[in-house]
């Protein structure tokens, strides 16, 4: 008898503690991995390497053999650079997406009065290709990619669109987490749906993006659009997602409030994880 080889979840996250700070979307993307990962199902996470993360402190190192390709972003090739660290207690490793332009600021996405990176939608935008071209090298194919915080939200259209027929991603499924309030004072450049364009994308496809001043809402629903399942990282959302979920149909997890003392809530991800992958299975 064959034994059946276990799924496979790429987590993409904004943040990871210890590398940032502690807060609910850090500690999601620091023990639900380890949590799923415990729960049989194999798995990869991803964080965009900050200039406030302490390299030494955190034991990060270069990945020569999945560095050195460039990314075009806005029409200016910028080297990828991939790190590793290790979280020893979780037997679990995080890979980096670092570029000197994009993420060696000493802030996470706003500067030290607050204010938001005005090229933010190129770092999204830098961050969801290298993840997409690293896990390529590394020739590992999710079945399902978890997006958590608005930095991973491009991911899904490039996902579907660009590399709907690469072998590695041919069958992979995207859920999304959403937050009540997480993008209310985000704004992005007026020429955001330009900037993140790529070889493969149509005008169309980006059409979310196609307003005066982009905002987070905006990026919300391009995410939405190309997930395959939802899950509210708040009890509610914004009342425009919960309208666009709807008209959509895309399953939704309700919110569950994590419990980072037990891996309780964590039945509820596994089970939602493996309802979107045998909808696909019932669909073939």
């Amino acid at each position: 008898m064959a034994v059946k080889e276990p799924k496979r979840v790429l987590f993409v996250n904004s943040e990871i503690c210890p590398f940032v700070p502690e807060t609910e979307i850090s500690s999601l993307g620091r023990y639900l991995p380890q949590y799923i990962q415990e729960a049989g199902k194999e798995i990869r996470s991803f964080m965009p390497k900050y200039g406030c993360i302490n390299e030494r402190r955190n034991q990060l190192h270069e990945v020569i053999r999945l560095s050195g390709m460039n990314i075009v972003v806005n029409d200016v090739d910028r080297p990828l650079i991939i790190k590793v660290s290790s979280i020893p207690s979780a037997r679990m490793q995080v890979y980096f997406i670092d570029n000197e332009d994009y993420f060696k600021r000493k802030f996470i996405h706003t500067d030290a009065d607050g204010v938001f990176f005005p090229d933010n939608d190129e770092r999204a935008a830098f961050f969801a290709r290298g993840i997409l071209e690293t896990v390529k090298k590394l020739r590992w194919k999710p079945d399902l990619i978890h997006c958590n915080g608005w930095i991973s939200y491009i991911l899904p259209m490039y996902l579907k669109k660009i590399y709907k027929n690469d072998p590695v991603f041919a069958t992979s499924k995207v859920v999304t987490s959403l937050y009540y309030g997480d993008y209310a004072d985000i704004r992005f450049s007026a020429d955001m749906k330009s900037k993140v364009m790529m070889p493969g994308l149509r005008s169309r496809d980006a059409e979310h993006l196609s307003v005066e001043e982009p905002g987070g809402i905006n990026l919300a629903k391009l995410a939405i659009q190309y997930s395959d399942g939802i899950i509210k990282g708040t009890p509610e959302l914004d009342s425009e997602l919960e309208t666009y979920i709807k008209r959509l149909g895309i399953p939704v997890m309700e919110h569950v409030s994590p419990d980072f003392q037990t891996n309780s809530y964590v039945r509820r991800y596994n089970a939602f994880y493996d309802q979107i992958l045998q909808k696909e299975k019932d669909a073939k």
